[in-house]
């Protein structure tokens, strides 16, 4: 079982503390994919074509890690941890790194990098410290690198972990009610309300840029999206019903999705979510606390570039929180041989008091 990662703050700087247990083969068994492309030693064909379902569509079942798209953009604030192919080493439970090193030292740094300073990659003004999940003195290795996959300069900014626009340049949109609620959470608050840190559903952008895996369950009506943190689970519809009003079903966590094919690409809308006017753990971007509003509507559009390679262009479009409609990319690769650990945590979790966050 793993217990959750904790965002934390000292002298304004976000320490990104990942609190797990080991994973060990005893864990769970070891399990080969027949369907799996292989060459002749065994290894798996990540560049094979895209498996497609029995109506000719794009099939994105399977095991998902996020991924590395190539050099991060604007100001090169992107995230450097490594994506992975398999279950990486952890810290055990109880171990954090020091929040009081601050920067990349205190978010798992790459080993033997630059000093901390925007222009080196490290801390910038928005307290993304640019490397999530790489290792670093105090830090955690929770994914074993792999080859960033080639970077598309005509596609959207990447996605980076910590800041959802880290690599918009400018930085997100907000307006003046999302900039309020921004300063709050971060400035003053230090993230310590950060859903991910107390157990509570996320927002997408985190969920799809977790270390731990998610895995995908295509139908011909619906597909299901599992999420080993925080045991977080999506449906989204495919059987042509249209996306509800705003308003019109209760607001859920992760809102009502719907899906529709164009070409090849799937494109998922989600609305109907409950917002950063619900509660101080909702309508979370981010880990440093950029909002998303009841009125939000989410653009997911999933492609299959070829049999390991799954990419994510994700619009917010939410004219409460911003003053325009934002984009931005998220890479996943396959992650064979593998299933879900379970992952319970829920809101009775003592790490935060047994640490003295609080």
């Amino acid at each position: 079982m793993r217990v959750k990662s904790v965002i934390s703050a000292t002298a304004g700087i976000i320490g990104f503390v990942a609190v797990c247990s080991i994973p060990v083969a005893a864990q769970w068994p070891k399990h080969t994919d027949a369907g799996v492309p292989r060459d002749a030693s065994g290894n798996v064909q990540m560049e094979a074509p895209t498996p497609r379902t029995s109506d000719g569509k794009p099939d994105f079942s399977g095991m998902w890690m996020r991924a590395e798209s190539g050099p991060p953009r604007g100001n090169g604030r992107g995230r450097q941890g490594q994506g992975g192919e398999g279950r990486g080493r952890a810290q055990g439970a109880g171990e954090q790194a020091p929040a009081a090193q601050g920067g990349a030292a205190a978010a798992g740094g790459a080993q033997g990098a630059a000093p901390a300073t925007p222009a080196a990659g490290g801390a910038n003004s928005n307290g993304d410290t640019n490397a999530a999940f790489a290792p670093g003195r105090g830090g955690v290795q929770l994914e074993p690198p792999t080859a960033r996959f080639p970077y598309d300069p005509n596609g959207p900014p990447v996605a980076t972990f910590f800041e959802a626009g880290g690599n918009i340049p400018g930085g997100l949109p907000y307006t003046e009610w999302s900039k309020a609620i921004r300063k709050q959470r971060f400035d003053v608050d230090k993230a310590k309300d950060n859903p991910d840190a107390n157990c509570m559903p996320m927002g997408f952008l985190q969920f799809h840029q977790q270390p731990q895996p998610r895995k995908i369950i295509q139908t011909s009506k619906m597909i299901l999206i599992e999420y080993e943190a925080n045991y977080g689970i999506r449906h989204i519809y495919i059987d042509g019903r249209p996306l509800p009003k705003q308003g019109d079903p209760q607001p859920w966590w992760y809102g009502y999705s719907v899906g529709h094919w164009e070409g090849d690409t799937l494109v998922v809308e989600t609305n109907n979510l409950r917002g950063a006017e619900d509660g101080p753990f909702d309508g979370w971007l981010d880990v440093n606390g950029s909002p998303y509003s009841e009125q939000v509507k989410f653009t997911e559009r999933f492609k299959r570039l070829n049999f390991g390679h799954l990419q994510m262009d994700i619009t917010v479009d939410d004219p409460k929180a911003y003053s325009k409609p934002w984009t931005v990319r998220i890479d996943q690769r396959f992650l064979p041989d593998s299933e879900l650990i379970e992952f319970i945590c829920n809101e009775n979790q003592q790490f935060r008091r047994r640490i003295k966050i609080d």
